[in-house]
């Protein structure tokens, strides 16, 4: 492991192909960014958690994830410039919508939970920095695209709009990231949060490991 993940980790050639998968390409380049105290870039985010739910239909946690461009473009073109994104997709047939957010060049994780009534954000550098408006246009996109899918609404009363406090926080500037994969990554399986900062330099080396192979260890 040790060893693949090293050479995996190499600066040369940029342009190589190390994996492929999930209608994804990571070469070289990206797979660079999981080096320490790197930003971590949007292929390695989609990349993992598209590995996250593919390991969820082989279990009961049925789990979708948006990829790293939805929210973005939430927030220019609202639901509407979205549709296409979900034409051929029964959100509310999930238990868990997987919401990587990327704002003010930091990523923090926005979860859709349809088992519990609840929309979440989990921001690995404290409650107060993820912001309100972020749930408001998770809310607001659900709301269209069920008047779009079951013509009808959603019945709000029962949910609950939560930015939550117990979470692992990051004390660097570099690794907001990888807490984001490894909140989604519990989260998609009901696991609780058993990790912090000083466990990242071990993720890093182990999601590059996963995406050399294709697969969650």
């Amino acid at each position: 492991m040790q060893a693949e993940v090293e050479a995996a980790l190499k600066p040369c050639p940029q342009e190589e192909v190390l994996a492929k998968g999930f209608s994804l390409t990571v070469k070289r380049a990206d797979m660079m960014t999981l080096s320490e105290n790197q930003w971590i870039n949007d292929t390695v985010i989609n990349f993992y958690m598209s590995m996250l739910v593919n390991r969820s239909e082989k279990g009961s946690l049925r789990v979708y994830a948006f990829n790293t461009f939805f929210f973005t473009k939430l927030c220019r073109d609202g639901h509407a410039g979205l549709k296409r994104w979900t034409r051929k997709i029964d959100l509310f047939s999930y238990h868990l919508v997987l919401v990587p957010i990327h704002l003010n060049r930091h990523w923090f994780l926005g979860v859709v939970d349809f088992r519990r009534s609840q929309i979440a954000l989990y921001d690995s550098f404290g409650a107060a920095h993820a912001k309100a408006k972020c749930i408001d246009l998770l809310r607001e996109s659900l709301e269209e695209e069920s008047l779009h899918k079951r013509k009808h609404g959603i019945n709000w009363d029962d949910w609950k709009f939560i930015v939550a406090e117990d979470v692992p926080l990051q004390q660097n500037m570099s690794d907001c990231g990888m807490f984001t994969c490894q909140f989604a990554e519990c989260i998609s399986r009901d696991a609780p949060f058993q990790f912090t900062q000083q466990h990242m330099p071990y993720y890093r080396k182990r999601v590059v490991y996963e995406i050399l192979h294709s697969a969650l260890l």
